[in-house]
């Protein structure tokens, strides 16, 4: 019985080791995968020295072109306007008008130049209305600490500026370009010959009666532009049925 048992006990005894075992099958499967590629990490975007070199020279030329540079000389203008007309020394009347009347010039030639040799860029269509409305503003509020324009007057034209920028930003993220119209243009003249003959009455008074008169027609022109500017909008976002 012993040997019997022996050998019962031999046969039931495992000849290999068991791999069949599901924990450890599954385990080891999981084990040996190879990661997905959608698993990968991106590989970084490495900016070459030639890239970095290119975008600079785009970027120096869009700001060191001729309209951009007389916009930005434009701008520049402006502080030296501001203490011209503030300081009280002889002849600050002449001084100050040749200022504006130089910024000014800068105003037509910027865009002249940008469109006869095509050098219309993002920035100078960023900038040049930016350098408009702080020239204009920066006379105007002048002329009211020198209490040569009245301050009503001048809060409806510079508001009118913000209102008109405020209404072709809007439509211009639903991808809708508001024109210039004449009446703002009309308005842009008319501000050029109110400041001159403004500046120009604080020492010659003969001056200062048509500088007013001047100023009431740029208030018509901010006015009457302003609520075209708004009817342009109005029928462009407001009215026009979205796909």
């Amino acid at each position: 019985m012993s040997k019997a048992f022996a050998k019962f006990l031999y046969a039931m005894l495992p000849t290999s080791p068991r791999t069949d075992y599901p924990e450890i099958a599954r385990s080891n499967r999981e084990f040996s995968m190879p990661l997905s590629s959608s698993h990968a990490s991106p590989e970084p975007i490495v900016e070459t020295p030639e890239t970095r070199r290119s975008k600079h020279e785009e970027l120096s030329k869009e700001i060191f072109n001729v309209p951009n540079s007389l916009t930005l000389f434009r701008i520049f203008l402006v502080p030296f306007l501001v203490v011209v007309l503030l300081t009280k020394f002889s002849g600050r009347e002449y001084a100050g008008l040749a200022i504006f009347l130089l910024a000014a010039i800068t105003d037509f030639f910027d865009g002249w130049v940008a469109r006869r040799y095509n050098q219309m860029t993002r920035l100078g269509a960023l900038l040049d209305p930016i350098a408009d409305k702080l020239l204009v503003s920066a006379a105007f509020i002048s002329l009211v600490e020198l209490q040569l324009a009245k301050a009503w007057m001048i809060v409806i034209i510079i508001g009118r500026e913000f209102a008109v920028t405020g209404l072709r930003s809007i439509a211009a993220q639903q991808g809708v370009t508001i024109a210039a119209s004449p009446l703002g243009k009309g308005k842009m003249i008319s501000q050029i010959v109110a400041i001159s003959l403004l500046i120009l009455g604080y020492e010659l008074g003969e001056f200062r009666f048509i500088g007013e008169l001047a100023l009431w027609v740029v208030v018509l022109f901010a006015l009457a532009s302003a609520v075209d500017y708004f009817v342009k909008f109005a029928r462009a976002v407001l009215l026009t049925p979205k796909e």
